[in-house]
């Protein structure tokens, strides 16, 4: 059961390291680098040194069909599950029958599971849920992402080609083609983690098997890569939005004028509200909460009238939740890679095999 009322919040200490952590990572968006991150280059120079090592003594594992890797180099979510969701959608527009891995970030336990419509995002994790909903591509989630690959392909010998979603530094699993991701962020100061928001280093080039996608403007690194749109085609009830149905484009008509309260459980929550009051929406409260939030306590009132979410909060939420006195609505985001994007896809996998 889900409370009406936020319950009771975490300890102090569990606020302090929550504080420090939301400090220092505000440091990692601050160009050129302050001084509190270049303090931290020492143990950035060790968590390269340790990532370099990890890649050296990995040796890659293959799966019977081609693999596409879907990451990016920062922490945090640059775009990576819309990503996903367009890339299936492209593979099967050109033929292939695309199955999805991933590890399912947030689910309670780290063994191999199928992802079903219906299964609860606690177990499943809220993104495999969502690529699972929105693709209709058959979805396994675990730690390993080799074990998880073979074990996909196993359950559905239909599929020939899979997608990892954020497996970018899961060395285990080789892959044909990487596909890495950026938002309007960049690089951010461009250290290593802890010092900076990188989890690998910038490369000086691309290799050969590797294509960039900004989900931005622009381009907000050095590397070449294309440009992907951010778009959101409507809202609709939480009930509709699990039923499966598509907003209409003229639905954001019905919300203009009242007053609204925005939650969102992302990487980047004001980049969602900011993206409501463009659509002239009203919002007199906004929650932002913490990435993967579970939404074991409501972050609203029982008595709020509208609120307006994402579709990775929707999949927490059973469509049965909203009482009578609560409206529950539900933007979907559609990401629109450029169409040379598309092209370069289609170069790397021209032919599906025959089935």
């Amino acid at each position: 059961m889900h409370a009406a009322v936020p319950a009771r919040g975490p300890g102090p200490l569990a606020r302090l390291a929550a504080r420090f952590s939301q400090a220092l990572q505000r440091q990692w968006w601050i160009t050129p680098p302050t001084h509190a991150a270049r303090a931290l280059r020492p143990l950035a120079v060790l968590f390269g040194a340790l990532a370099a090592l990890h890649r050296a003594v990995t040796r890659p594992r293959r799966v019977a069909v081609p693999v596409v890797v879907v990451g990016n180099l920062i922490v945090g979510g640059a775009g990576k599950t819309p990503t996903t969701i367009a890339v299936v959608r492209m593979l099967r527009a050109l033929g292939w029958r695309p199955g999805v891995v991933s590890r399912g970030h947030g689910r309670s336990g780290r063994g191999l599971a199928e992802v079903q419509p219906d299964s609860p995002a606690s177990e499943c994790g809220d993104e495999p849920l969502l690529i699972r909903r929105r693709t209709g591509a058959p979805v396994m989630v675990g730690s390993d992402r080799v074990a998880a690959a073979r074990a996909l392909c196993a359950a559905h010998p239909e599929i020939d080609i899979l997608v990892a979603d954020d497996g970018l530094q899961h060395h285990r699993l080789a892959r044909d083609l990487q596909i890495i991701v950026f938002d309007e962020r960049g690089v951010g100061n461009g250290l290593l983690l802890p010092a900076g928001p990188l989890r690998q280093p910038l490369p000086h080039a691309c290799p050969a098997d590797t294509v960039v996608l900004y989900n931005a403007a622009q381009a907000t690194t050095r590397l070449p890569g294309w440009i992907a749109l951010r778009r959101h085609p409507g809202v609709l009830p939480l009930a509709d939005w699990w039923q499966g149905h598509a907003p209409s484009p003229d639905s954001w008509q019905g919300l203009l004028g009242r007053p609204l309260l925005a939650a969102a459980g992302v990487a980047a929550p004001e980049r969602f509200f900011d993206m409501l009051r463009d659509e002239g929406l009203t919002l007199t409260v906004t929650r932002a909460l913490p990435d993967h939030d579970p939404y074991d306590a409501l972050p609203w009132r029982e008595d709020t009238p509208d609120v307006v979410i994402t579709e990775k909060d929707a999949v927490k939420l059973p469509p049965g939740i909203a009482d009578s006195a609560t409206r529950i609505w539900v933007v979907p985001l559609d990401l629109e890679p450029d169409v040379a994007f598309a092209a370069a896809i289609k170069r790397h996998f021209p032919h599906p095999p025959t089935h």
